[in-house]
Parts: structure tokens; sequence; C-alpha cells
């Protein structure tokens, strides 16, 4: 959320200026409009925005489970459904969700609603339960009157997210459980074992071949300097994240991940898959063509991706088609270059689009059941070469000293 100042006039026509908490200074506009303030000039505030504290409030803060947004949905759209009335089914809501940030956040709107606002501008003053998604869905469903179907088609949205999570958490369990167990050995050896044979060495005086010395060099730095390895590492992920907290780093590295061996293509195919689901659900309600794709943009978490939907909202802005900004943005595979020219030409994008996301969505669930099979190998070389490492290591010596003793 970002900080805009704004002027205007009231219903009065009398002047007024202030300050406006919002995503954007389109929802900015929204917000005032609908307080009843009519505005003629928004901008950013650059020395405004939220204190530093709040900001690490708001990060230490857990989000909201999913399932508990699925469920805060479905619930809706049986009480709004069924003709009870809004402030009656939000209050109840709130009294019974069991979820400590939602029933907070609940009760907020619910204040809201009673001082007259609507619902998709309450729900906008808590972007960290409500994503721009679910308010634009919201205010959709309010204006053509169809709230209750805006609530159904959001929680099988989320309800698909939910599983596609399930399967990557799934599939990443054991490569996440072998390398865990490879560090803690590497962690034990260093620390118990290594010195103990560097001790017995250093008593027979015997020559040391060169992996048994990096060992040892190695195990002597990690027991000598551990706290100068630990505040590297610390120093690492801080920088790092300094680095990913700017536009350029958090792009650069958006677009790695997308590269990456063996996963990046899992990844692309989900986001494609992501994309494709939510820009249809949002040309489904209703929502404008370039609203959607902004709104779509945002929803995959991804800055590479946003940025060049973002150019293609631009784009198509200007006059330009939109089956020829999706080929100049460069991030759509041909299937779905494909569909969208084809949709654009038939005037059925958001049936075609949502074909493309089921396609991916199959293809994403078999790379995931094949994930394992395929990061197996990886893990044994890994596994293979610390065992060959440390057979080298400890057993050439212990051959020199056999001589030795031998020899005497």
């Amino acid at each position: 959320m970002a900080i805009f100042k704004y002027s205007g006039r009231n219903l009065r026509g009398e002047s007024v200026s202030g300050s406006i908490e919002a995503t954007s200074q389109e929802s900015a506009a929204e917000q005032l409009m609908n307080d009843g303030v009519i505005p003629t000039g928004i901008k950013a505030n650059k020395f405004g925005g939220t204190s530093r504290s709040m900001d690490w409030k708001k990060w230490l803060q857990p989000s909201i489970p999913l399932e508990v947004l699925v469920i805060f949905c479905r619930q809706m759209y049986s009480l709004t459904k069924a003709g009870v009335p809004l402030l009656r089914a939000m209050n109840g809501l709130a009294q019974n969700s069991n979820n400590k940030l939602l029933k907070t956040t609940l009760e907020e709107v619910t204040a809201d609603l009673t001082n007259g606002r609507s619902l998709s501008v309450s729900m906008q003053q808590h972007p960290q339960v409500f994503s721009s998604l679910f308010v634009s869905m919201i205010h959709v469903g309010e204006n053509t009157g169809r709230l209750d179907q805006s609530l159904m088609q959001l929680a099988n949205y989320y309800e698909q997210e939910m599983e596609t999570r399930k399967r990557i958490k799934s599939a990443m369990r054991y490569p996440v459980f072998v390398l865990t167990f490879i560090l803690l050995a590497m962690f034990v050896l260093n620390i118990k074992v290594i010195p103990q044979f560097a001790g017995m060495f250093a008593r027979f005086g015997v020559e040391l071949p060169l992996p048994t010395r990096i060992l040892i060099a190695t195990s002597s730095f990690f027991v000598n300097y551990w706290h100068l390895l630990i505040g590297a590492m610390t120093g690492a992920m801080f920088a790092f994240q300094a680095w990913i907290s700017r536009a350029e780093g958090r792009e650069k590295w958006d677009k790695f991940r997308l590269r990456l061996p063996i996963v990046g293509g899992i990844v692309t195919r989900a986001q494609m898959s992501r994309f494709s689901r939510t820009f249809a659900l949002m040309l489904k309600s209703g929502v404008p063509l370039n609203q959607s794709l902004a709104l779509s943009a945002e929803s995959l978490g991804n800055k590479y991706l946003e940025n060049r939907l973002l150019e293609m909202k631009a784009g198509i802005e200007s006059g330009t088609s939109m089956s020829a900004t999706a080929a100049q943005s460069g991030i759509f595979t041909p299937l779905v270059q494909q569909m969208i020219a084809v949709g654009e030409e038939t005037g059925q994008i958001d049936d075609l689009l949502l074909e493309v996301s089921d396609f991916y969505d199959r293809e994403v669930d078999y790379d995931l059941k094949t994930l394992t099979a395929r990061i197996e190998p990886i893990l044994l070389v890994i596994v293979s070469g610390m065992v060959l490492i440390l057979a080298l290591g400890i057993f050439l010596p212990m051959w020199n000293m056999l001589d030795v003793v031998k020899g005497t």
C-alpha cells in the first residue's frame, strides 16, 4: 500500500485535500469517489507511507491461509444466495471466525459497512487479507448484482491454487529431506569426525595426500572460524534481501527462477496456468480487458512476468491487438499465443484461456509426479561425491600409516 496526496471537491463543491492509502492511483480515485470526493489531482507521497514499525508488524504477521479464504468465500456465497443482508452476514462470519486476523479484519469491514461504505471499498483497506483480485471481483459482483457468483468463482479459484501448492509441497518434500540430512551429516563430520582423524594422522607424522589436507583444512576452518562463517552467511542473506527488494534485482531474480534447470520449466508452466485462469476469471466477471491484464499480472507474484504483462497492457491501450502484444512480450508459449489469437477473433478469450489453464495444470501435475525421479540422479551424485571425498581423505593416509608401521 502507498500513500497518495489528493486534492478535489466534495459534494457541496468545497475544495478538499489530504492523503489516502491505496494500492494505486486508480484505486485511490475510486475510494475518494465512493467517499463523495471528486479528485482533481492525485500523486504519490514520496516522503509519506507507513512507519517502519508498521512495516515490521505487517512483515511478521502471518498471512491468511488459502483454506480460510475458501471457507469464507463459500460461507459468504451461501449467505448472499439465501438473501441474508450483507451487514448481518459479515457480522455473523466475524463472530464465528477462528482465524484472529480474519476475525479482526471482518469486524473492521463490518464497521465500515455500517458507516455507509461499499463492501469492495471496505475490503480494499485490508490488502494483507483481500488481494486486488479479490477486491475487483467483489466490486464487479456489487455493480452487476451477482455478488454470489463472484464469491463462488473466487472460492473455485482459491481451491485450485490450494491444490497446486499442495502438489508442489508434496513433490519437494523428498529432495528437501535428503538435502537437509546431507547438510547435517557435513556438520557432524566437520565438528566431530574429521578432527579425530586429524589428531591421529598428526601423531604418526606421515605425509598426507591432497584430499586429506583439504578435508582437514575445511574442518579446521569450520571449527575455528564458525562465527565468521555464520556472519558471512547472515551478511549474504541480508545482501540478497536488499538486492531483491530493489525493482531491478527482483526482476532479474524472478527471471532467473524461470530458467532454473529441471524446476524452471515447471514454474513457467504453473505461472502460465495461473495467468490463464486469473485472466479468464476476470474477463468472465466483466472486468475491463486492461484492468484484467493488470490484476492477472499482479497475481503471478513474479516481477519479470508482471512487467512484461504491463507492457502488453500499455500496447493494447495504444491500439495494438492483444495477440500482437502477446507475441512481442516473449513470455508466452506458442499454445497460449495461438489461443489468444483465436479467442480474439471469436470473442471467446475467456473460454479458451480456461482450456489452456486446464492443459497446463495437467502438465504441471505430471511434472510434479516425475520430479522426484528426475532429481534422484542429482542427489545420488552429490551423496556419491561426498562419500568418495571422505573415503579418499581418510583411507589414503591410513594406507600410508600401515606402510610406516610395516617398515618399523
